[in-house]
């Protein structure tokens, strides 16, 4: 047997042989990533976040670093990874339509949502279990968002609690409602976010028929560590103390086991003593229902960032439709491949009131904690600044359809 730093890396030699093949990063984490490899391609990771040029340049760091089943879960989209890749794609099918001389020596990127002013369009998706990226996970996130005032939506998957976070971010932040075991459950888990200081709770549908997450499961072949070291098979759910206490049968029917449907929403509604939005969304027709008939506060367009179900089509594409169908009576968010300070742009022009980001500050996150996370936001408020001025508008109020047009 090899001592333990040869064995690594002939693990590590055999996990990156593994990544040169692999769909998600051949074709959805790298190809339509946004970034077009060419001359500093064989450029070495950076070594601190104040080197990274973009967002993926810490992509690339926790691709060599991060535990092969840990960055195949991150990576990993649903079956072949076509949503992963189609939502960088949906980005290509806009093009932006430019003002010149306009003075832009002032410009404004702050949106309002429910009534707050926040300084940025971008907030922190919610991702479950960041602990698996760094030990300190949601509260890194936590932290680097209260830094500049960005919005945080906290997972129920996450690896702490949301009395936790909300110490962390210095105020409350949003709570993301996977709909599981039961509608008294579900109620159980408001309260406790609504005591903690959460105006709003979002409620995630798009993962109630199950998922094929094939990348996954074939990065987890790759690791040869001992996981039940933070993955106890006799207490699942040890880890993720928003659910740590339920009942482990009625926690884990989430997804075909779960019955959720409109009557579900209209009920949950009730007992919601804030706002109330459904991410998840991705048809004009639940649009329309979730604003009118259940009587909800907001939609978010989402696939659950491609690891949901296979549509042919990404977020941005259907977000148009969604708007429209909204009317005008809720604000309309959207996730699902943002890397870019232009995909921001694209999006708001579409008539998304804010945009969420996951990956990308997961990746920061895994090359270098909270650090990483801050320069992860920077570089993305930055670029979406600077579009702004080249794109010649002052204020995101200002960002209308005329601003894009359809290839």
């Amino acid at each position: 047997m090899p001592d333990n730093a040869v064995f690594r890396a002939l693990c590590r030699r055999r996990f990156l042989q593994f990544l040169a093949g692999s769909p998600v990063l051949a074709g959805a984490a790298l190809g339509a990533g946004g970034r077009t490899f060419g001359a500093y391609q064989a450029a070495p990771p950076i070594g601190n976040p104040g080197d990274a040029l973009d967002v993926f340049d810490f992509e690339a760091v926790v691709r060599e670093t991060m535990p092969p089943a840990h960055y195949g879960y991150m990576a990993s989209g649903s079956d072949d990874d076509a949503s992963l890749a189609l939502n960088r794609e949906g980005f290509a099918r806009y093009a932006i339509r430019p003002r010149r001389l306009v003075d832009v020596r002032q410009v404004d990127t702050s949106v309002t949502l429910f009534g707050r002013r926040w300084p940025s369009p971008i907030t922190l998706a919610p991702v479950g279990g960041q602990r698996m990226f760094h030990p300190d996970g949601e509260l890194a996130a936590a932290r680097a968002a209260r830094v500049d005032g960005h919005l945080q939506i906290l997972s129920t998957m996450s690896g702490h609690s949301v009395e936790d976070v909300t110490e962390a971010r210095g105020g409350p932040v949003w709570y993301q409602l996977y709909p599981q075991g039961s509608l008294e459950v579900a109620r159980a888990l408001v309260a406790r976010a609504e005591a903690a200081g959460s105006s709003v709770i979002v409620l995630t549908i798009d993962l109630l028929a199950g998922r094929n997450m094939q990348t996954s499961a074939r990065f987890a072949r790759m690791d040869t560590r001992n996981c039940e070291s933070c993955h106890d098979p006799e207490n699942p759910f040890g880890m993720k103390p928003m659910i740590a206490g339920l009942d482990p049968d009625v926690a884990a029917t989430m997804g075909p086991n779960t019955a959720v449907d409109w009557d579900f929403v209209r009920r949950l509604r009730d007992s919601v003593r804030g706002r109330l939005l459904i991410k998840g969304v991705e048809s004009g027709e639940d649009a329309a229902m979730a604003v009118g008939d259940a009587g909800l506060d907001g939609v978010i367009v989402s696939n659950h960032g491609g690891r949901a179900a296979q549509t042919g089509r990404g977020t941005i594409e259907a977000l148009p439709e969604v708007v429209e169908a909204v009317g005008g009576r809720a604000p309309v968010l959207v996730d699902g491949g943002f890397r870019r300070g232009t995909d921001m742009f694209k999006a708001l022009a579409l008539g998304a009131a804010a945009v969420s980001i996951g990956r990308p500050y997961v990746w920061g996150m895994g090359a270098f904690g909270q650090a990483g996370v801050e320069r992860v936001l920077e570089i993305m408020d930055a670029e979406f600044r600077r579009t702004m001025r080249q794109a010649g508008v002052t204020s995101v109020d200002g960002i209308d359809p005329s601003y894009v047009v359809r290839r």
